[in-house]
């Protein structure tokens, strides 16, 4: 009797274990949407030292001396060996109308090495065996031949890492160059500067001074490799450019004035970003466009629309007609052959060949402009766009679901897309994964065009990747509808006084980069989804409670639970591969069983591929940057019905065939 109960007991707590094991059902007879093609791509603006001191290769800040009126911001004067020198800046020796702020270099003796010293944003990287491109325009008072040493050194002036003579002549402005190379034994380090020095007493001027280490594809005023190639890893389909508030700017004087940014750095003047500090506007509209050139992805335009950040707006109307007529001409240079005007002046600036252009987003967070003048506004530009280029699809900033969007509703025209932005924290996230479940598919499409989970500082922690992941589920889904999106803010340089938004995607210094746990959650989406969804339900799904705020006790609520376990399933119609993504958000290993149903065969082995941490704080650094990386496995005994153990605060893909 006594055997006969404790049997009883064992099969009772298996079968009730049985019950409570998580189930996910993928129902094959159920027809799932397409998936948009379009669905991970980048968001971009200077922000954080995006750009410059950052994706943007050159190493000289401030290389035009504008950062500050009234001083050489990161210049300083060398005097070496009883050689006596100063700097100030001179606007009275001008170039050209870009270039009208010199550096004044008075040498009072030549006793020993003077010159200048720019310290690079945050050090200039010093890499063995490595060639650096040097440039600058100078002239003296002197109208004899002066030699000069252009070189690269460590902080302490004890290193001479590397050198290369350049000859002074007579004659007034002109542009040097000169190659520097570091040999096979020099150790990598930031604690250096580059020096521009004379032994010869006598007054010199310099301006637009530049020093490049190799780029991507060795492209000419390019970008970094490897940010580059962290990018190329997401596969991404579209770079939104070029922003953001970037786009607006502050002022209608300090706005993305795409034309200032065109052709030789020679004629940019650069301009005031909306951040804090000066854009160099080496990353010019051309170079948005090769960047998507080099990762082989589309351009996403957004156009100046007349608002910019301190609430200043042109209504529509006559007023705004200039800059219409300028967004036509943006489109132009960027879509038009070699005989359109603005065509022709891309080929002059050096790239004939038009790129595919097929979205335009008018403006940025016109949420914002309570004035209410962007439904206005944004007719006026649909129907210019429209009627010169009636292919395009047409972005509004505002009109969605999301908090900003809601402030403005579109009414006088139907945009092809609404762009919504969210940023929250992972709670957030978790809590409105199905967000875009219940979207009238009758109504415009959605582009996410900024979203991100706020978690960890300078770059998202595990936390923050587990409510990325768990909104891409919800993104992924429904994307039929959400037809593009793209996490923001994509970069920052996490030396300190670099950063102004905390949680970016990407870091780095300046000679090593890193990816987030977030930006990792964003490789294994992009890089494994089908092109058809698969219909995923799941049964008894674990779920998470937070804990009250302040604000919540106060007002007695209890905060209700919410699913802690997320998923989506995706399918490859050509060639049978399978996705299945799994996000456990809980702190205990998750038992749970995949019952496929209405297929025919399945592969018994396939890849798992997880990216876990210890704890939800867990993440990568300057210092760690590989703490938290995706890890692939082999694995067996995959059937229709099939059970397997995922990890705590992980997000897992497994990669099966169909047979």
């Amino acid at each position: 009797m006594k055997k006969h109960i404790t049997l009883l007991t064992l099969l009772f707590s298996v079968s009730l274990l049985l019950a409570q094991t998580p189930k996910l059902t993928l129902n094959f007879t159920k027809p799932g949407v397409d998936v948009s093609p379009k669905l991970y791509g980048l968001m971009t603006e200077e922000i954080n030292h995006s750009y410059d001191g950052g994706l943007y290769a050159e190493l000289i800040r401030n290389r035009v001396f504008k950062d500050n009126s009234k001083a050489p911001d990161n210049w300083t004067a060398l005097q070496q060996n009883g050689a006596k020198a100063k700097i100030e800046l001179d606007t009275k020796n001008n170039i050209n109308e870009a270039l009208t702020t010199c550096l004044k270099l008075t040498v009072e003796n030549s006793n020993g090495r003077a010159g200048i010293i720019n310290e690079g944003y945050w050090g200039i990287p010093v890499k063995p065996k490595t060639t650096y491109k040097a440039s600058f325009y100078a002239k003296a008072a002197d109208e004899g031949t002066i030699p000069l040493t252009i070189s690269i050194e460590s902080n302490d002036g004890t290193i001479t890492y590397a050198t290369a003579p350049v000859t002074l002549t007579k004659g007034g402005w002109k542009k040097y160059t000169a190659t520097l190379t570091t040999t096979a034994d020099v150790k990598p380090t930031t604690q250096a500067h580059f020096v521009i020095s004379t032994k010869q007493a006598g007054t010199y001027w310099f301006n637009l001074a530049s020093l490049f280490p190799p780029t991507f594809n060795n492209r000419p005023n390019g970008n970094r490799s490897d940010i580059m190639q962290l990018m190329a890893d997401m596969k991404p389909t579209f770079l939104r450019l070029p922003g953001g508030n970037y786009l607006e700017g502050d002022m209608f004087s300090t706005r993305f004035d795409w034309k200032k940014t065109l052709g030789s750095l020679d004629d940019r003047p650069g301009h005031r970003g909306c951040w804090n500090y000066r854009s160099s506007d080496g990353m010019g509209l051309l170079e948005y466009l090769e960047w998507c050139e080099d990762l082989k992805i589309e351009p996403l335009l957004a156009v100046f629309a007349g608002y910019v950040l301190k609430g200043d707006y042109v209504p529509a109307g006559p007023f705004l007609k200039p800059y219409v007529d300028e967004a036509l001409e943006e489109i132009e240079y960027v879509s038009g052959d070699v005989t359109t005007k603005w065509g022709a002046q891309r080929a002059k600036d050096g790239h004939p060949k038009p790129f595919k252009l097929n979205y335009i987003e008018v403006g940025n967070e016109d949420g914002f402009d309570v004035s209410g003048s962007y439904d206005g506004r944004f007719a006026q530009f649909y129907d210019a766009i429209k009627a010169k280029y009636p292919k395009l699809q047409i972005i509004s900033t505002v009109g969605g679901r999301d908090p900003l969007g809601q402030r403005v509703k579109i009414t006088k025209r139907r945009p092809e897309l609404f762009d919504e932005h969210y940023y929250r924290s992972a709670w957030e996230m978790e809590a409105d994964a199905t967000h875009y479940d219940d979207y009238d598919r009758k109504g415009p499409k959605i582009f996410v065009g900024e979203w991100a989970t706020r978690e960890g500082s300078p770059t998202p922690n595990m936390n923050a990747a587990l409510g990325d992941a768990a909104w891409m589920t919800g993104m992924e889904r429904n994307s039929d509808h959400v037809v593009m999106s793209c996490y923001a803010p994509l970069f920052v340089n996490v030396n300190p006084g670099a950063m102004q938004w905390s949680s970016d995607l990407i870091g780095y210094n300046a000679i090593s980069s890193y990816g987030s746990p977030s930006y990792y959650a964003e490789v294994l989406f992009g890089n494994n989804i089908g092109n058809k969804t698969v219909a995923m339900s799941g049964e008894n799904i674990p779920t998470q409670t937070r804990t009250p705020s302040k604000k919540d006790s106060i007002a007695g609520i209890i905060p209700k639970p919410i699913p802690a376990l997320f998923y989506v399933a995706t399918k490859d119609t050509k060639t049978g591969t399978l996705y299945i993504k799994i996000v456990n958000t809980t702190g205990t290993a998750q038992s749970i069983n995949i019952d496929m149903q209405g297929i025919g065969k399945v592969s018994p082995e396939g890849i798992l591929t997880t990216l876990k941490g210890s704890t939800p704080q867990d993440t990568n650094s300057i210092t760690e940057p590989n703490k938290i990386i995706p890890v692939d496995q082999k694995i067996s005994g995959i059937s229709k019905s099939f059970t397997r153990l995922y990890d705590a605060y992980s997000i897992n893909v497994i990669k099966v065939q169909l047979l």
